[in-house]
C-alpha cells in the first residue's frame, strides 16, 4: 500500500513540475506594467500588465480595484494620449468583469487587422480606457484609463479631467 502512494504522489509531483515548466515556456519572461489611475466619480483603478508570449505576442491584463456585481466594462485600446477626444479604437479587449475585476486579452491584430506583436504594443502611442458600459449614456463614462507604451511619458497631471471622450462609433 505504501509503494502505491508513494507512486500516486511522486505522479502528482511530476504533472505538477510539467503544467509549471508549461506555464513558464508560454512567455518569454517580458511584461510591462502601466497604471490605470480613477477617471469619473466611481473609486475605481488599477494596472494593465503587457506579458510577452514566447511566439511574440501580447497577452493583456487589466485588473482593477473597487469593481463588482454581474456587469462587464468594456475595454479600448485607443490610439493617442488619452488626453485626446475622439481617439480611434485600435482594438478591443475583452471586458473587465466586475466581480473580479479582472479582463484578460490574447492580442494578435489591431482593429484594422494588421498584426501587432508585444515589442511594437509597449513602442505603441496609444492609452487604454475601462467604461461603465456598452451601450447608452454609461458608455461615455470612462471608469479607468492611462497611457501605454510612447504615451506612457505624457504628464496627466490634470488627471481624470484630462481624460478625453472617445468616438462614438
Amino acid at each position: 500500500m505504501k509503494k502505491v502512494v508513494l507512486g500516486l504522489v511522486i505522479a502528482v509531483s511530476l504533472m505538477a513540475c510539467q503544467e509549471n515548466e508549461s506555464f513558464k515556456r508560454d512567455y518569454s519572461g517580458s511584461e510591462t506594467v502601466y497604471p490605470l489611475q480613477q477617471a469619473s466619480d466611481y473609486t475605481i483603478n488599477g494596472t494593465v500588465t503587457f506579458k510577452e508570449e514566447c511566439d511574440g505576442t501580447a497577452l493583456i491584463v487589466v485588473a482593477l480595484s473597487g469593481t463588482e456585481g454581474n456587469i462587464e466594462h468594456p475595454v479600448h485600446l485607443h490610439l493617442g494620449d488619452i488626453t485626446a477626444t475622439g481617439a480611434d479604437v485600435a482594438a478591443l479587449l475583452n471586458p473587465v468583469l466586475g466581480k473580479t475585476g479582472i479582463s484578460e486579452t490574447k492580442l494578435l491584430t489591431l482593429a484594422d487587422e494588421s498584426p501587432i506583436t508585444y515589442k511594437q504594443l509597449i513602442n505603441l502611442n496609444a492609452c487604454i480606457k475601462v467604461h461603465l458600459a456598452a451601450s447608452g449614456p454609461d458608455r461615455d463614462v470612462i471608469l479607468a484609463g492611462g497611457n501605454i507604451g510612447s504615451a506612457a511619458s505624457t504628464d496627466l497631471s490634470s488627471g481624470r479631467s484630462g481624460i478625453g471622450i472617445c468616438s462614438s462609433k
